[in-house]
């Protein structure tokens, strides 16, 4: 589709982004990291597969796809999204959370990748970036823990969240079926020691692994738990 029929569906799709508690029990989560490859034309996904709260490897997938969206800002998700739900699809057992390294809500048309992975695959999502994408926020406290609000136009879009006392936050934002209260409580809790969570560590590692690597980390898991 061209830019300007994205933009309108994103429109469309924000509609349908679920901002309340609608998640059963949570005993798996999963990071899902997206890259390029072969100077953009391929875009490779990976999302890893954890336990929960134990936040173990319990398995992950690797997908590449051919790249059929040019980079347009705001737009990412239609470059990232095929390949990320590919490689979601691939794991062989479906996550309870999504922790997507990337927006949610927080975002100008409020449905950034975490929340179109979400609505799509019909998972709970939490977007969770590394850097601010819009929105104004006051002071935060140096403390692990503390969290500011993150506000767009009057709106509460997001929190600046500290994972690690002293350390640059985190940007959260309900991606899809999480509230915002929910969602920065699970980021802590997948991120007990590194400013970034478990997951999305672990999505980073894979998602930039070379094939010795990936089957190392594959031997170390149940049969089939590893698709790459």
């Amino acid at each position: 589709m061209t830019p300007a029929q994205a933009r309108s569906l994103q429109e469309r799709l924000r509609r349908r982004v679920v901002r309340r508690d609608r998640l059963g029990p949570v005993r798996h989560v999963c990071g899902i990291d997206v890259g390029f490859e072969d100077e953009g034309r391929v875009t490779r996904a990976a999302a890893a597969l954890l336990s929960f709260p134990g936040l173990e490897l319990r398995g992950f997938a690797i997908a590449r796809r051919a790249t059929r969206f040019p980079y347009v800002p705001g737009l990412l998700s239609f470059r990232e999204a095929p390949a990320a739900l590919t490689a979601l699809h691939r794991l062989t057992r479906v996550p309870d959370l999504l922790l997507c390294d990337g927006q949610g809500v927080a975002h100008p048309r409020r449905c950034g990748l975490a929340s179109h992975v979400g609505l799509l695959a019909g998972i709970p999502a939490i977007g969770v970036a590394k850097t601010r994408l819009i929105g104004e926020h006051g002071a935060l406290p140096a403390r692990r823990g503390a969290w500011v609000p993150l506000v767009d136009g009057g709106e509460r879009i997001g929190a600046v969240l500290r994972t690690r006392a002293g350390v640059k936050p985190l940007y959260v934002s309900i991606g899809h079926r999480v509230s915002l209260k929910t969602a920065i409580a699970y980021v802590l809790a997948c991120a007990p020691r590194y400013r970034l969570p478990e997951t999305t560590r672990w999505a980073d590692r894979l998602a930039g692994a070379g094939e010795r690597e990936l089957a190392a980390l594959a031997r170390r898991l149940e049969p089939g738990a590893a698709v790459f």
